[in-house]
């Protein structure tokens, strides 16, 4: 029995030393990454961005996607060439570590974190929105939990099984949305989106609309973090990149006039099924339009779930291997080479969030994360070009006209949260100041060599 007792001992031991050792495996190819980056935003025509009519109205909610859109066209460009020239699951942490230092590619790591893990709780609140809006039998809370607890469980079989999963939904919602266009054209009314005031709320209604308007393209860059994935990341990532930022950007535009031009948009600007309930007005409510849209919906949905837990685990897992977070989020299970641990700890982080059921509260701190992420970003793109200008660069932005409009336009943002969202920035505050506390106490004793850290990517040189 002593024997069978140190064997087992002995197995544990080897299992845990197996997943310091593995590796993220090289699978994803160019529409593998196009996938992921629409599948990881385009919940945000499914519901989220409608919270912006009640605002800023139509015309204020359009007119605050004009500079977004424009800042990131600019800003996906300027990140291509982060991305293409520091292929490293990091992402952005790996970015301003290397520009900055230590401590900005600590700060830019936490500010993906709390984009990446508070923009699931307010997707899983829609998703179980959406299904309770079918099934009224089903509560929305546990259709949420369910659907949250799943996603993490899909992500856990692997990178390829994930990947291909997301493809498959992505695609079935891209359809579902071509569905959605189609049936509401037929009673599109211009003088809908011209109903007069066209700015109830004035040009403060426009810069309260902007974090709704973030919310069509929020979490595209997440698509980075599987640089370490990809089979060639130098040279497909700006191709899967730039791709999904086209399908983007006219998905937005559409989805938001069409919507506009079939309904009043006050019967959908605080609800999480915007698309359905807009055919229900035209349709009829229970209708097979409406009903329809609302089961395809649940995949535009899952799309985004599911990419953005991949996202948070990638960044997790990068941020622990480098040592500013505690080493066991970093093992990695050796035989579906996933970051476990950093599968669920922030899940169920994640999970407490969405527990409050205030989703247009969690969808603002997901947007202070990304926009101070953009930010530090940028800067290190800056940096970079002056501090290592022979640095690889497969894909070169236009520099630095493309880069400086993406700052600009994100300091417009920036401040456009401070005075639309004020009651949430305390939240946001004690979150980063909670995040520089760990840092100086725990999280920069134990960061790698900057050498070792980046000797992943040495292979790419080869």
């Amino acid at each position: 029995m002593e024997s069978s007792r140190v064997e087992t001992v002995n197995s544990v031991i080897q299992h845990e030393k197996d997943g310091e050792r593995a590796n993220l495996s090289r699978v994803l190819k160019p529409i593998h990454l196009w996938a992921l980056a629409v599948g990881l935003v385009i919940s945000g025509n499914y519901f989220g961005w409608s919270y912006g009519f009640a605002v800023g109205g139509v015309m204020g909610l359009a007119l605050a996607l004009i500079p977004v859109t424009i800042f990131y066209v600019t800003f996906i460009l300027s990140y291509s060439e982060l991305a293409t020239a520091i292929p490293h699951a990091g992402g952005p942490s790996a970015y301003a570590r290397r520009a900055l230092g230590k401590f900005w590619g600590y700060m830019n790591g936490v500010s993906c974190l709390i984009e990446f893990v508070f923009a699931p709780p307010a997707i899983a609140l829609a998703v179980g929105g959406y299904i309770h809006n079918m099934f009224p039998g089903i509560e929305i809370m546990t259709a949420t939990v369910v659907a949250f607890l799943l996603f993490i469980f899909i992500n856990y079989w692997g990178m390829k099984v994930s990947a291909t999963f997301e493809l498959i939904v992505t695609i079935v919602a891209l359809v579902g949305l071509v569905i959605y266009w189609g049936l509401a054209l037929p009673h599109f009314e211009l003088s809908r989106v011209m109903a007069e005031p066209l700015l109830p709320n004035g040009f403060s209604g426009v810069m309260a609309a902007v974090p709704f308007a973030i919310w069509f393209y929020l979490a595209i860059e997440g698509g980075a973090m599987s640089a370490e994935e990809m089979v060639n990341p130098q040279k497909d990532i700006s191709i899967g990149f730039l791709s999904g930022m086209v399908t983007l950007m006219i998905m937005a535009f559409l989805t938001l006039f069409l919507t506009a031009g079939i309904t009043d948009v006050k019967l959908i600007d605080s609800v999480d099924f915007p698309l359905p309930l807009a055919l229900s007005s035209v349709y009829g409510e229970g209708s097979f339009s409406a009903m329809l849209m609302n089961f395809i919906g649940l995949f535009g949905l899952i799309a985004s779930l599911h990419g953005i837990i991949v996202g948070y685990s990638r960044q997790t897992y990068a941020m622990a291997r480098t040592g500013y977070l505690p080493k066991f989020l970093a093992y990695v299970d050796p035989k579906h080479h996933t970051p476990v641990w950093a599968l669920i700890i922030p899940g169920i982080i994640g999970l407490g969030a969405a527990l409050t059921g205030l989703t247009n509260v969690v969808i603002t701190i997901a947007v202070f994360g990304s926009v101070v992420m953009y930010l530090i970003s940028l800067v290190s793109l800056f940096v970079l070009r002056v501090k290592e200008p022979e640095l690889k660069r497969p894909f070169k932005v236009s520099y630095p006209v493309v880069p400086s409009i993406s700052f600009l336009i994100a300091i417009f943002c920036l401040v456009s949260l401070f005075y639309a969202s004020s009651e949430v920035v305390p939240w946001v505050l004690a979150v980063y100041g909670l995040a520089i506390v760990y840092y100086y106490i725990w999280g920069n004793k134990n960061i790698r060599p900057f050498e070792e850290e980046f000797g992943v990517l040495e292979e790419l040189d080869k």
